[in-house]
Parts: structure tokens; sequence; C-alpha cells
């Protein structure tokens, strides 16, 4: 398994892309995505919501248990992955493509976002 070396990520084992005109995509790693089991049910935060680092924002449920997805960054939503909500096993086949979950407005973000060898090194993946 490798993490793309061009996003960043939480403890929370979500990943977030560089920010294009201050949008930047979140979604859950593939270690995450293998630890939850093949997910079922995804619910998303909703366009125009505000999320703030480190706090809940949606639920992943899979075939194994329930998680809370969390925000790695502050900010607004701007678009949710209806694929996704349409068709959950994306996170589990696609984490870095077609399973990413939500675009959002960045206005604050956390210094302590992990590299890709820091998150590798965190998680054992």
């Amino acid at each position: 398994m490798s993490n793309p070396q061009q996003l960043r990520y939480s403890k929370e084992h979500e990943w977030l892309s560089a920010a294009e005109d201050g949008v930047s995509v979140v979604g859950i790693t593939e270690h995450a995505a293998n630890a939850l089991g093949d997910v079922v049910y995804v619910q998303l935060p909703a366009v125009g919501d505000t999320v703030t680092a480190g706090e809940t924002c949606g639920e992943l449920e899979s075939t194994k248990s329930v998680s809370d997805l969390y925000s790695p960054v502050t900010g607004e939503v701007v678009e949710a992955n209806q694929d996704v909500v349409d068709d959950p096993s994306l996170v589990n086949t696609a984490p870095f493509e077609g399973g990413w979950l939500f675009k959002v407005r960045v206005t604050d973000e956390p210094e302590d976002l992990l590299s890709a060898d820091e998150y590798t090194q965190f998680s054992g993946s």
C-alpha cells in the first residue's frame, strides 16, 4: 500500500489534497478503508456546511463497524461526492481516486497534518 506523496494526512486517517483556488479534496486513506472493511453507507457533509478541523463531519458504515468521519481542515463544503453516496464501495476500491468524499474551501489548516512518509510511519502502512 502506498500513500500518494502529494497529499497530506491527518492522524484520524483522512487525506487532503493541495488547494486549487482555495479548494481541497478530502478522503479517507487506504489504511482506514482496509481497517473498516466493506463500506456500505456513507453520510457526508452537505454543500454549504462548515466543517472544523478535528471534528466529526460525517459517518462511514461498513460490514464491520460504524466510524466517524473527521475533517482535516476548517472551511466550507463546496461539493460532496454523490458517486460515493450512491456506491459506497468506491471508498474501498479507489480511496485516492473516485472514492474521495468532499471538497472544502479551506479557511484554516492545522499545522499537524502529516506528509506521506510521516503518515506511513504513523499508521504502519
